[in-house]
């Protein structure tokens, strides 16, 4: 039987139509071409299985094992159906894939109650049987309490909670949020409104924190004052839109910052009720999970949430070959899109 041809950077290079070099640079993070090449070549060298030495390396260095090891059966909890858990639901299951490990996703129904409830649930989905478990953002924190404590590994997508003995991954919203805000700042912009809750949950706490803390080091600090900004909570929609409208038409802000997905289509409502063009007459940096193929143009920073998803899968493999090591909480810091929804204003 023929052995099966192996896969070189002329394999590659002859798939996508480029040079030996510049898919030898893009796989080595090297400047030189766009980020839609570096991206192709990526993508394509991880679809043939092809590893760098670098990238071999660098998983015996992780003490990740990635070969001869044998399959195993996973398990991720999610709360809801939205495009946003696709994301990490693809990222984990993209990189088990590539390891040789399954992944079964399990959508918590909304009815599961606290307590005797859900661990009757549990059991019936056989969870006590998987080698691991991923837990998503947006659980109830009852929820995430209780899973903490199950003798198993996880790993955690989100911020962890204080003191919490696990390993976890999350994009990071604090860099995006101080990004953001030092993007307006470099356009001219001084007078930047908040738009989104900042309570409850840790991740809209982290936002607002990162805000004034980015609000401070720029000297902003009138801007730390959640009464001037539009922090209620966005479940009551009409009261929220009329607050916006509220601050919008005023005059006191020149940009707006959208700090939760799925927000930004509101703030644009809101500012075409009152006559305001984006970005002519307010700018706006919106922080989504992914680009909105309605708001083409969208000023925003890259949450790298598939890519969370891809590392959560490498911590829970690590952890399994090492349980002794210490636990590691990760956060990932993306880029930012300029887009067309901001201006210079001087």
């Amino acid at each position: 039987m023929p052995k099966k041809k192996a896969v070189t950077l002329r394999t590659i290079a002859d798939e996508l139509g480029l040079t030996i070099h510049t898919v030898s640079k893009a796989l080595r993070g090297l400047p030189g071409m766009s980020e839609s090449t570096r991206k192709a070549v990526a993508d394509r060298a991880r679809k043939l299985g092809y590893l760098t030495k670098e990238q071999e390396a660098g998983m015996s260095a992780e003490r990740i094992p990635w070969t001869n090891a044998r399959p195993r059966r996973f398990a991720m909890l999610i709360i809801g159906d939205t495009n946003f858990h696709r994301l990490q639901l693809g990222g984990v299951q993209y990189r088990l894939d590539e390891l040789g490990h399954s992944l079964y996703p399990l959508v918590i129904p909304p009815t599961v109650s606290e307590g005797a409830p859900f661990e009757a649930w549990l059991a019936e989905h056989d969870l006590f049987f998987s080698d691991g478990l991923f837990l998503t953002a947006a659980l109830p924190e009852w929820m995430e309490t209780a899973l903490l404590k199950l003798p198993m590994p996880k790993v955690l997508i989100n911020y962890p909670p204080d003191m919490a003995e696990v390993d976890s991954v999350i994009w990071d919203v604090e860099y995006a949020m101080q990004r953001s805000v030092e993007e307006l700042y470099r356009r001219g912009h001084r007078r930047i409104l908040y738009v989104i809750d900042i309570e409850p949950l840790r991740g809209f706490h982290l936002r607002w924190k990162a805000f004034t803390a980015a609000a401070a080091r720029l000297g902003l600090e009138s801007l730390a004052e959640p009464a001037i900004h539009v922090v209620s909570p966005a479940s009551d929609r009409l009261f929220w839109l009329s607050q916006l409208k509220e601050r919008l038409s005023a005059g006191a802000f020149t940009a707006v910052i959208s700090a939760v997905p799925g927000m930004a289509a509101w703030v644009y409502e809101a500012a075409g009720d009152l006559e305001l063009r984006v970005p002519e007459q307010i700018s706006l940096v919106a922080m989504e999970n992914e680009e909105n193929p309605s708001l083409p143009g969208l000023s925003r920073p890259l949450l790298l949430v598939r890519e969370a998803g891809e590392r959560a899968a490498e911590l829970m493999l690590r952890r399994i070959a090492n349980p002794l090591l210490p636990y590691e909480q990760v956060r990932l810091r993306g880029g930012f899109h300029a887009g067309a929804s901001m201006r210079e204003r001087f």
